[in-house]
């Protein structure tokens, strides 16, 4: 559905060449929901308004359903962007146009007829929920509520694709977590292809099937949300993914268990073993655990239960008691620094 092939953006700020993308490659499948996470300054900005030629690449190629965006001319181009609509973290609403009139005029600039644009808008107003919302000016809405205009503006030109810029950063969480449930919503029922940027973890665990990590204008890592959180490699996706760090635990708490055992970090994906794996560690090797700190994230398929464990013991049987964790289906990670 996306491809980029070696996408890069160069600026010339103050004539100075800033390189905000660099030779970016990835697939999007048709119907799955792609984020890209990184910092502030990493070039995912950039790299998403690359995808629809709002920042036309300095070199490389953007290809939507197999169509290769640079080979189009100004009118074809208008024309593929209509299958590809965005939100952004700013919503971008008319402040003077009713919630309706900010959905209904961009297809009137289409060209749209009255009874399409009236269809169009009351059937994508009631998806987002704002139906009685319709005769209401910006002003009188919450955040969550204009970004659900501003998806339903998106949607109503029908895309195929839909990219999101950070759109839920400006929200408190209990409005993220409204807007991410609608985001999938739209993504299982109307089938909409997702890609997305955020400097949030939170939300790609909670609607993504996989993601890409972006620093300094690169991908650095990319797998299925799962793999990712369960396997990171690249610095920055430690970082991101965290360990021990994630718990708020002090470095010198941390220094005094690390001196009498190993710290182990632990995760259980989904139901797990069928057999309390962590409890009977202790029954079957000379090895004491004490669960430091814990959790659990859902993922949009699956949970991931995490447990930062200090394991106390000779090397021997720490060794047989790390093979047994992840004979059981869990994936054990020594953490090596605090």
């Amino acid at each position: 559905m996306i491809e980029l092939h070696q996408v890069s953006k160069t600026f010339n700020v103050n004539g100075q060449s800033v390189e905000a993308v660099k030779n970016v490659s990835l697939r999007v499948k048709k119907g799955e929901i792609f984020g890209i996470v990184g910092y502030s300054g990493a070039g995912k900005s950039t790299l998403v308004r690359c995808v629809n030629f709002l920042e036309r690449p300095t070199s490389g190629a953007v290809k939507i359903a197999d169509q290769d965006l640079a080979t189009l001319s100004v009118k074809e181009l208008r024309e593929a962007r209509r299958k590809i609509g965005m939100i952004f973290q700013g919503y971008n609403l008319l402040k003077t146009a009713t919630v309706y009139d900010n959905i209904a005029i961009p297809l009137r600039l289409e060209g749209l007829s009255k009874e399409v644009i009236r269809a169009r808008a009351e059937k994508y107003l009631e998806i987002v929920g704002l139906t009685d919302k319709k005769d209401n000016f910006p002003a009188q809405l919450s955040g969550g509520q204009k970004q659900r205009v501003a998806i339903a503006r998106a949607l109503a030109h029908e895309p195929e694709i839909l990219l999101s810029d950070e759109a839920t950063s400006a929200l408190d969480p209990e409005t993220t977590e409204a807007i991410l449930n609608l985001l999938l919503k739209i993504n299982k029922e109307l089938g909409i292809t997702i890609f997305l940027i955020t400097h949030e973890l939170d939300v790609i665990q909670r609607i993504c099937d996989r993601v890409a990590v972006m620093e300094n204008g690169q991908i650095v890592e990319e797998g299925s949300v799962l793999e990712v959180f369960t396997h990171p490699e690249h610095p920055t996706t430690k970082r991101f993914v965290g360990s021990e760090a994630s718990y708020d635990i002090p470095k010198d708490v941390l220094e005094k268990y690390r001196s009498t055992g190993k710290l182990v970090s632990l995760h259980f994906i989904g139901e797990g073993s069928d057999e309390p794996a962590l409890a009977l560690v202790s029954r079957k090797f000379d090895v004491l655990p004490s669960i430091l700190a814990g959790g659990i994230d859902h993922l949009k398929n699956d949970t991931l239960g995490k447990l930062l464990v200090h394991l106390k013991g000779d090397e021997a049987e720490y060794e047989k008691a790390i093979a047994y964790l992840r004979s059981e289906g869990v994936v054990v990670e020594e953490v090596q620094h605090a």
